[in-house]
């Protein structure tokens, strides 16, 4: 099972029993959550969001099923045991002061065993996770309708400095992300390419978006289910020429430019991500586990693969050049047969 939205869709599809206790799955429409292999009648797939823990549903104001019990430990390994209760209690309460001897209390064990656990787990530690959570608590509060300075403190960030540093929104502010782009302008241009149609999207700080898709249609709606309060250009616009050029450029194993300005939204560890696959020569590839030895975290290989399934730059950002350590395509966010015809073209331009 992926980590990306399709792999948890996937294993949410086909029920899958293995895929218990390592996320829970909510839906919007009915405000309850469910584990992956609920028995309950399968939700649209619009309407379900993903969550790591229990806890992380509920404090998103979802219930537990009465008929799969979500929250019910059923059970497991001591290191799993004590990540879940760690996180449930964060989760419930990102704005406490998270010391390290409070999160080893949380769990019931030693803050060293904790820290392993957390490790051989989820891939990242946990501050990390508290970081995560508090990341959260703070973009779903400005998407309520709350002001900035409220979701700073609601969050446990105690400072504006301290969450411009943790959020890292390069351009667009918390402020604008948080009313769905209300304030910025987005211009966008189309083009056919050799793996399909090729839009790209940018504000004036940069680009925002670069999606692969089958018509124009699909393409502008899925910038506006990204952006839906920003002001979205009814045509295309002529001055993305250089960025759709870029974007096919990728497409055709040709070199593009390296200083493509962009703004979108990443966490610190995504940034690190994002700019490693950024320094993949093309033709070549690169590990998720090789990727998180670059960016100094070895045992974080499940994040870098969460990294890469976010990805909102197609191509920019080459996330298809990441692949499973025994060769294996691994997944991609815009299909495996464009993930195998790009590392293909690039090959074989490199074999010239």
């Amino acid at each position: 099972m992926t980590t990306s939205p399709d792999g948890l869709w996937k294993a949410v599809a086909e029920r899958d029993v293995h895929a218990d206790g390592l996320f829970v799955y909510a839906v919007k429409s009915t405000g309850i959550y469910c584990r992956p292999s609920c028995a309950s009648r399968k939700p649209r797939r619009d309407r379900v969001d993903f969550f790591p823990a229990p806890a992380m549903a509920e404090a998103g104001g979802y219930r537990p099923c009465r008929r799969c019990k979500p929250n019910v430990e059923r059970g497991g390994p001591p290191a799993l045991e004590r990540v879940r209760r760690a996180c449930e209690a964060v989760a419930s309460r990102p704005d406490l002061p998270w010391t390290s001897q409070r999160l080893a209390r949380a769990g019931g064990t030693s803050t060293v065993q904790l820290q392993r656990a957390f490790r051989d787990v989820l891939g990242l530690g946990p501050r990390e996770y508290v970081a995560a959570c508090r990341r959260r608590r703070f973009l779903d509060t400005l998407r309520n309708g709350r002001s900035v300075t409220a979701a700073i403190y609601e969050a446990g960030y105690g400072s504006p400095s301290r969450v411009y540093e943790s959020i890292r929104l390069p351009g667009m502010t918390p402020a604008t992300y948080g009313r769905g782009g209300r304030g910025a302008t987005i211009h966008w241009a189309a083009a056919d390419s050799t793996i399909g149609r090729l839009m790209v999207a940018a504000t004036d700080r940069g680009l925002c978006f670069v999606e692969v898709g089958a018509t124009d249609r699909e393409l502008l709606r899925h910038l506006r289910e990204e952006y839906p309060n920003a002001v979205i250009d009814a045509r295309p616009s002529g001055s993305l020429a250089p960025m759709i050029d870029a974007a096919r450029g990728v497409a055709e194993a040709r070199p593009v430019p390296a200083d493509v300005p962009v703004d979108i939204i990443g966490t610190a560890f995504q940034w690190r991500v994002w700019r490693a696959l950024t320094e993949i020569p093309p033709g070549q590839t690169q590990s998720y586990s090789e990727i998180a030895r670059v960016i100094g975290r070895p045992k974080a290989i499940r994040a870098v693969g969460r990294a890469c399934a976010t990805n909102p730059l197609a191509l920019v950002v080459p996330c298809h050049r990441v692949v499973r350590t025994d060769g294996n395509l691994g997944g991609y966010r815009w299909g495996l047969d464009v993930k195998r015809a790009l590392l293909q073209k690039e090959r074989e331009r490199k074999a010239r």
